[in-house]
């Protein structure tokens, strides 16, 4: 027996009830609807959710949390840019580092679905950002030492940020409906904008006081603005306690089977331009400071791709978002970046990937709340998340060693073209499995899903 509770009614499964998930062909059989009926009682219990309220105070306090927790993630390519300056390792091998911040959000996922349940959403998000500024402490006192940055920047860092992003992801649904596509956008659109400031911010205290100082004043920053905000988390309804962890049954749905993979096949190009771009910049000719800008560039279109997107799934739906963001994903770094040999067309990347690649973590959320139900986001949400730790850990370092086999960032642009293609194909597979679950549910491409 399984029992999730991110709605305002706790709702018990048993064996005998849950028989696959709904999967017609169009939203508008609710004839089928008992087929299900964890989707039926969560779109009914949505009924009852306030579309505000409180609710944007939640919004507000968890864009403080996915500030620090996301922007300092997709911030880490102005931090290995001056690693690699300092001669600590290569960026196929600091890119790990960075990958492994945002693998650990998914190999932790289910866990900390579990740890929600037990202490709540506020608890753990306030467990989460103590890690996360303790790490960037710890972490200026280890910038000369490779395996001990991996454990303070990596592993620690990315326990804190895994505990936080569970929280973000599951606690608007029970405060919106209708607007829960805008409540996740305005939520995501915290790490965009905390990316763009956290990177001119680091490059500059890089330059000024080095990198371990800007490490250390990074940590204090996060907790001294973090703590406040997880404190004013809280649920609706406090979760049930669970016997377990995963709701096997999710994988006899063909919906969700494709989802599981397009999601988890789209999680290996995110981090490749904003991991990438100071290197790219500076094998341009550009200084650092350039570089810096850019990546901020990228994080401010992904706040603004977040926010777009998830209007765009109120207005148009959910599905049809999130397949146009991985089209976009694959368009921008198959036609635009293997081209951009200039500033301006670089820049135009910068935009149409950021506002794409954010656009996917905004719209997941509610891609999932909506096809699954509200009342099962925390576990379904944990088991989708579970499956981008290949992305997350893997996707930048092979395109670094990739970067590598090609002659390394000595070597000029084109070293860099076959690590773009290999980014550029993955997102496009996703988005065409995306249009596959689109096009079974209903073949009208005017249908809102």
């Amino acid at each position: 027996m399984a029992t999730t509770t991110t709605t305002t009614t706790a709702i018990e499964l048993t064996s005998q009830n849950l028989t696959h998930i709904h999967t017609s062909h169009t939203p508008h059989h609710a004839a089928k609807r008992h087929d299900d009926p964890v989707l039926a009682a969560s779109q009914a219990a949505d009924m009852t959710v306030p579309d505000g309220e409180y609710g944007w105070v939640i919004v507000g306090a968890c864009a403080v949390v996915v500030w620090w927790a996301i922007g300092t993630t997709y911030s880490w390519g102005v931090l290995q840019e001056a690693l690699v300056a300092q001669g600590l390792s290569s960026p196929a091998v600091l890119s790990f580092i960075g990958g492994l911040d945002a693998a650990l959000i998914s190999a932790l996922a289910i866990v900390n679905s579990r740890l929600i349940r037990s202490l709540g959403v506020r608890t753990t998000c306030l467990c989460g950002v103590t890690l996360m500024g303790m790490s960037e402490i710890l972490s200026g006192f280890a910038v000369k030492n490779l395996g001990a940055l991996f454990f303070t920047s990596g592993v620690l860092m990315g326990l804190g940020v895994s505990m936080c992003f569970m929280v973000i992801s599951v606690i608007p649904a029970q405060y919106f409906r209708a607007k829960r596509g805008l409540a996740n956008g305005l939520v995501f659109a915290g790490g965009g904008f905390g990316g763009a400031a956290i990177s001119v911010s680091l490059d500059a205290l890089i330059q000024k006081l080095g990198t371990a100082w800007a490490y250390r004043i990074l940590g204090f920053t996060t907790l001294a603005t973090g703590i406040p905000a997880a404190w004013l988390i809280r649920e609706r309804n406090r979760a049930m306690r669970t016997p377990g962890f995963i709701e096997w049954r999710l994988f006899k749905s063909f919906t969700f089977v494709i989802i599981f993979l397009a999601s988890a096949i789209g999680t290996f190009p995110l981090f490749v331009p904003p991991f990438f771009l100071p290197l790219y910049t500076k094998s341009l000719g550009f200084s650092s400071s350039v570089g810096a800008g850019l990546v901020a560039g990228f994080n401010l279109a992904s706040a603004m791709g977040r926010i777009c997107c998830g209007l765009l799934c109120d207005r148009f739906g959910a599905l049809n978002t999130l397949f146009l963001s991985l089209a976009l994903t694959a368009v921008s770094m198959l036609a635009i970046w293997p081209g951009s040999t200039t500033l301006g067309p670089l820049a135009l990347f910068v935009v149409v990937n950021g506002v794409s690649n954010g656009g996917f973590f905004s719209t997941m959320p509610t891609v999932v709340g909506n096809v699954f139900g509200s009342a099962r986001v925390a576990v379904a949400m944990s088991m989708i998340v579970t499956g981008w730790a290949g992305g997350y850990l893997m996707g930048a370092p092979i395109a670094g060693y990739i970067l590598k086999a090609h002659g390394g960032t000595e070597s000029g642009l084109q070293a860099y073209r076959p690590a773009m293609f290999y980014a550029g194909s993955l997102a496009l597979l996703s988005a065409v499995l995306v249009a596959i679950v689109r096009l079974r549910k209903d073949r009208s491409i005017l249908a809102r899903l």
